[in-house]
């Protein structure tokens, strides 16, 4: 019988995120999730790196879809997670922030309470 690790990595490579064998930023996490305590400045260099990468690859396109349906925090399909929430799609809560993230139309987002419903 296959352990757990085995059988998610047989999914992920040959189902659902298939894409990620042809993506250009394999083995690359560093430019593509921030470290903590990044300063902005640094976030700027890091994230222009990043897109750099995206603008060259194949699978931006399914990286971009993935991140936004899935709610993804880091830099993904050529977007930040600034980016994506001001195209309508946010995490549920960033990492180091507290602030709302706006919707795509520049209104605020409602708060979510612990189950994850909004409560406005």
């Amino acid at each position: 019988m296959a352990d757990t690790a085995t059988t998610t990595a047989a999914l992920i490579f040959s189902g659902v995120l298939e894409w990620t064998t042809n993506a250009a930023c394999t083995g690359q996490n560093k430019l593509f999730f921030a470290p903590p305590g990044e300063r902005p400045e640094a976030r700027a260099v890091r994230e222009s790196q990043a897109r750099s990468i995206c603008n060259t690859c194949e699978v931006m396109p399914d990286c971009r879809k993935w991140a936004r349906e899935n709610r993804e925090y880091g830099f993904w399909g050529g977007e930040s997670e600034e980016e994506r929430a001001a195209a309508g799609y946010r995490v549920d809560m960033p990492v180091g922030r507290v602030a709302r993230y706006p919707r795509g139309n520049g209104e605020p987002v409602a708060p979510r309470d612990g189950r994850g419903i909004k409560t406005a």
